[in-house]
């Protein structure tokens, strides 16, 4: 009876070896794909730049790209060294992203638990969120200066509503059956809050990380663009000003780059939070 138990084990662990070779497969096709995809891009790119069928002066081309990009790299920017400009933007984007993170997230669990709360303020957050936040960049650098204030103000302002509204909704919608069961077996309002409403919404809250870490990135630049000292906003406003468009789509890729990093992480930590959410297929 041990031998067809023995090809049994076998047959399965071959299957399973030739599904994982199966997706390592796939997930190598797809990277190719994609650089495939990349470098077909910029050679069409370059080529017509060459050719003159854009303007290089105004769309550059890669080499001119990545040509500044080294430079910046060895020899720094006219505001100082590239890696201090991104240290500066990363800053003020991660303090005004945990500002307003914080923010947004007490504010939604509180109007959400609290209903009388969320009838007196809901008019005044919907006048709010409607202003174009963009704007108020101006009056921040008017009254908060060039320094790294009014950049982090600007970003707490783009995260909070987008993580309110995340989580406000998710406590909204946190399953009532669960909340009454809790109520039930004589949970405290404390007590239904932190081990019943937040754990639903925290899928919310977590999905508003990936988006409202890009609001604060837009934020600073922007900040940055309208008045600042260092920063990589500034460099692509000296760009812009000195008509470098290499140096503009340099920039564009920096910031790329600073924001796919901040993706990869928020979705590292959203696995450890969520690691007792069953995998989707």
């Amino acid at each position: 009876m041990a031998l067809p138990a023995v090809l049994s084990d076998e047959a399965l662990a071959k299957e399973s070896e030739a599904a994982q070779a199966k997706i390592r497969g796939r997930r190598y096709m797809i990277i190719g794909l994609r650089f495939a995809v990349l470098i077909i891009a910029l050679g069409l790119w370059e080529l017509a730049a060459n050719k003159k069928w854009i303007d290089p002066f105004f769309y550059a081309q890669p080499s001119t790209i990545w040509a500044q990009i080294v430079d910046w790299v060895q020899n720094g920017t006219s505001q100082g060294s590239l890696w201090r400009q991104v240290e500066v933007t990363l800053e003020e984007t991660v303090i005004g992203f945990l500002i307003g993170s914080v923010a947004g997230v007490f504010c939604g669990i509180v109007l959400g638990r609290n209903k009388l709360l969320s009838d007196v303020f809901s008019l005044y957050i919907q006048i709010a969120n409607s202003i174009p936040r963009v704007v108020l960049g101006s009056v921040f650098v008017i009254a908060l200066g060039l320094g790294m204030a009014s950049k982090v103000a600007l970003a707490v302002v783009m995260v909070f509503f987008v993580v309110f509204n995340n989580a406000f909704q998710g406590v909204r919608e946190a399953d009532k059956y669960l909340i009454a069961n809790a109520q039930i077996l004589g949970a405290s309002p404390r007590q239904l809050t932190t081990a019943v409403v937040i754990p639903s919404a925290m899928s919310w809250i977590l999905a508003s990380l990936h988006v409202s870490f890009g609001f604060a990135l837009v934020g600073a630049v922007v900040g940055e663009f309208l008045g600042a000292k260092e920063g990589i906003g500034l460099l692509i406003a000296t760009a812009q000003g000195a008509f470098n468009a290499a140096g503009v789509f340099a920039a564009m890729i920096v910031l790329a780059i600073v924001a796919l990093g901040a993706d990869f992480l928020l979705t590292r930590l959203e696995k450890r939070l969520l690691k007792w959410r069953p995998a989707s297929f």
